[in-house]
């Protein structure tokens, strides 16, 4: 079975982690990428999609997408884990001809759904401003989409922007309501899991070397290392590595058995100190609460909980050590 997917994402080094691994799993085709902001603005979001694609050499149809979050004032990217340029500020880039579609990102969601109904699985890494646009643009999108597969929030581990709260959730906490919500087929792979994942520096640098120097490799081996001093400063106890936060997304696409899920109803704290956090029924719904927005007609959200991470890094390294990349488009 080849899933295909609408890669919503805000690259970002294990963002462009991730699109790599998508394009070179043979499970997996990437029908367009939509930009948010995040981890670098919206605009480096779109020109990074762009880039990194060419230099696999693959045109992918590329659509910008939300620049602010829904209701939340916005925040600064930061360029102190990921780069100013959200790929650990490359020194050089090449040329290449890409542009952006001339519809917005909600839109290429939309109109793509409607093309392929039942078809399409959205991967989103990044804040949701655009899945959430899109369902303000297509109340019946639940009905047309696939699946939705989300790297974000966390039930039990320890949030990284607050203590209770994952990135892309807290950057647009009432558009991550709005995806809880919808009632799609949904599933978090959160920190629960992706702090259980670890990649070292040292295995890109080693990537590089083995696909002869392709300029893919080497832009994602600086962009890694980068990323790695950071949590190397942040987190000691991990050496010079990096979590693989948004890969392990795609890996629940194409290897689900490798998760310990449960299910249930997930809303997202709107304000205040818990402000994006993502709170969890885990009574199994065996309980009626005084609090609404609880209530039993609520959609459920397929939870990653647990991760065989070692499986998982074979899984990773296997994929990307095929032979998948190309010529780039770009000089």
């Amino acid at each position: 079975m080849v899933h295909k997917v609408i890669f919503d994402t805000d690259p970002g080094v294990d963002d462009a982690m991730a699109l790599y691994f998508a394009l070179a799993h043979p499970e997996i085709e990437v029908v367009g990428i939509t930009s948010t902001f995040g981890n670098v603005t919206v605009a480096q979001a779109t020109a990074n999609a762009l880039y990194l694609t060419r230099l696999a050499g693959r045109e992918i149809p590329v659509a910008e997408g939300g620049a602010l979050p829904l209701m939340k004032a916005a925040g600064k990217p930061p360029g102190f884990i990921h780069g100013d340029d959200g790929l650990g500020n490359l020194p050089s880039r090449l040329q290449h001809s890409g542009q952006a579609e001339a519809m917005s990102a909600a839109e290429f969601i939309v109109k793509m759904a409607r093309q392929n109904p039942g078809e399409i699985t959205l991967v989103a890494v990044g804040p949701l401003i655009n899945l959430a646009l899109a369902l303000k643009l297509e109340p019946q999108l639940p009905r047309l989409i696939k699946e939705v597969v989300l790297m974000a929030g966390t039930v039990i581990e320890p949030g990284n922007v607050s203590p209770v709260a994952e990135a892309n959730v807290w950057n647009d906490p009432h558009a991550a309501d709005l995806v809880f919500t919808a009632g799609w087929k949904l599933a978090m792979v959160g920190l629960d899991v992706t702090h259980r994942v670890v990649m070292g520096a040292s295995y890109f640098a080693g990537l590089a070397q083995h696909h002869q120097q392709h300029i893919a490799m080497t832009t994602l081996s600086h962009a890694v290392n980068f990323y790695s001093d950071f949590y190397q400063t942040a987190r000691p106890d991990l050496g010079h590595a990096c979590f693989c936060h948004d890969i392990l997304a795609f890996v629940y696409l194409v290897a689900p058995e490798l998760f310990q899920v449960m299910d249930g109803r997930v809303r997202v704290q709107l304000d205040g100190l818990g402000n994006g956090q993502t709170m969890m029924d885990r009574h199994g719904g065996g309980l009626v609460y005084a609090q609404t927005g609880w209530e039993h007609h609520q959609a459920e959200t397929r939870v990653c909980l647990q991760v065989d991470a070692p499986a998982c890094l074979r899984l990773i390294e296997q994929t990307l050590e095929a032979n998948w990349l190309r010529a780039p488009l770009a000089q």
